[in-house]
């Protein structure tokens, strides 16, 4: 039987995700070049991005059917059992039967024992078959239906992981923190397609961009990265034009929706950055003036880097560090693309003294973290996660953040940020080395950001709601309530 393109890249880029550590956001740009159709572009998105947002409901579902699974064994011990190809070919085949209206029920259920037998393992095909065609009936089943599958003896955390497929000690600490509505909220926002946004560069040019979007991008463009389309909309219907709204927050930001953006022209002239809104503002946190002199740590892949280089002008200049060469060569055609000249790039580890003599007006320490804010746009990280990597990602974070203050001259400002919505990894290490730091007599305080953010946002934005309260003026954005990833920033200015 033919096996699709799209439900092949789909499983070849699940593979490398499961068996190497790859990211499927990467593995998609690579894989889905001119040669692939619009179509196939769509729907290879569509599988591979949404197997890995569901991957724990599916695989839930998938063990209720499978012979080998005792009553006394906990299904991820039945899944477990499954060869990787054999366990893919089962995902795609029950993502397409759950959640893909349009697909037959036939295709989904026969090409997922065509890659079966194309993977070698021949001797699964029947398998495959037999436990897809068993779980047809039951595959659309959600709400009261579903709750009466899962453990009755199961937590509240149990149940919920299971039913919005996130690992349960990620479930059990949201709800801890959270409590159980917004976390139900956030579970919902991390399986839904996240919103594509960019930065207009030139904030004057915006209607012109807006324009050309609207005018030179049709929805048929299928998604590569982001914005694909939800299941029931799939395929794509051709429309006159594509929209192009404000972004939600911010006055040069434009919400993309769904298309392949790389395609726009605007985007190929060097007109807009693509990024999310929430990052962005981080960006404009820094506050950073025409001619001042600033440093990006962890710049990679330069986004918040090109903000700031058009905050300083020609007669300003960033210097922005990365560990890995090859991230630095992506942040270089990204620079080369947006015209921006006044960067400069260095390979350095941020964990160490850095190499620098005299002040920076401005430093932006955009540590890397466990990305948990991140979930619907990479999907994958909520499955490598473990409560042990909190533990070494504040450590690693506690020295980026403690090198570069000594850099800081009197009422220059640094900015403290991740993409992450855990505590260990944000206020956590902000409060760590400025307890160290003013033991020693120095004097850094917590700077209240509203000022700065509030030139750039929409009028009818209030600030308020990106910010704390009291002594609490961290800007930290949350998923479901902001509709942007999930950001935690510290503004910390020297006296």
């Amino acid at each position: 039987m033919h096996v699709s393109a799209a439900r092949q890249i789909a499983f070849d880029i699940l593979h490398r995700v499961a068996a190497e550590g790859a990211y499927a956001s990467e593995l998609l740009f690579t894989r889905l070049g001119p040669k692939v159709s619009r179509a196939d572009a769509g729907l290879a998105t569509e599988l591979t991005l949404g197997v890995l947002r569901w991957q724990g409901l599916l695989d839930f579902l998938l063990a209720r059917h499978l012979h080998r699974q005792s009553e006394r064994e906990d299904f991820e011990s039945t899944i477990e059992r499954l060869d990787l190809e054999v366990l893919l070919a089962l995902r795609l085949g029950l993502y397409q039967l759950r959640f893909l209206e349009r697909v037959p029920a036939h295709a989904a259920v026969g090409e997922a024992v065509e890659l079966a037998k194309r993977s070698r393992k021949r001797s699964a095909a029947g398998l495959v078959n037999a436990v897809l065609r068993r779980i047809a009936g039951e595959a659309k089943i959600s709400g009261a239906d579903l709750e009466k599958l899962l453990p009755p003896e199961a937590s509240m955390s149990r149940r919920a992981a299971i039913r919005y497929s996130h690992p349960e000690w990620l479930v059990a600490r949201w709800i801890s923190r959270f409590g159980l509505e917004r976390t139900g909220q956030l579970l919902q926002a991390n399986n839904r397609p996240p919103p594509l946004s960019c930065a207009v560069l030139d904030p004057e040019d915006m209607a012109a961009v807006a324009a050309s979007v609207r005018e030179k991008h049709t929805t048929r463009d299928a998604a590569r990265l982001e914005g694909l389309p939800h299941p029931e909309e799939f395929p794509h219907k051709e429309k006159n034009a594509r929209e192009a709204p404000p972004g939600r927050w911010l006055r040069s930001a434009l919400t993309l929706g769904r298309g392949n953006a790389a395609a726009l022209e605007a985007f190929r002239s060097g007109e807009i950055s693509l990024q999310d809104e929430a990052s962005q503002m981080v960006a404009h946190l820094a506050d950073a003036r025409p001619g001042e002199r600033v440093l990006d740590l962890c710049a990679a892949p330069g986004g918040k880097a090109t903000l700031l280089a058009r905050a300083v002008g020609p007669t300003g200049s960033v210097i922005a560090g990365d560990l890995h060469q090859h991230r630095l060569r992506s942040m270089r055609e990204q620079l080369a693309r947006t015209k921006t000249s006044n960067v400069h790039l260095l390979a350095l580890d941020a964990t160490q003294p850095l190499p620098f003599a005299g002040h920076f007006d401005r430093i932006l320490v955009d540590a890397p973290c466990t990305g948990t804010g991140t979930l619907a746009r990479n999907p994958e990280i909520r499955w490598r996660l473990t409560p042990g990597d909190l533990e070494s990602a504040h450590r690693r974070q506690v020295s980026m953040l403690r090198q570069p203050l000594e850099l800081l001259p009197p009422r220059g400002r640094l900015v403290y940020a991740t993409c992450s919505l855990e505590p260990e990894e944000n206020e956590q290490v902000v409060e760590e080395v400025l307890g160290n730091i003013s033991s020693s007599g120095a004097t850094f305080r917590i700077a209240n950001g509203r000022s700065a953010l509030n030139r750039h946002l929409r009028e009818t934005v209030p600030a308020d709601a990106l910010f704390g309260n009291g002594s609490d003026c961290f800007f930290r954005t949350f998923p479901p309530e902001t509709h942007t990833d999930g950001f935690f920033a510290a503004v910390i200015e020297r006296d």
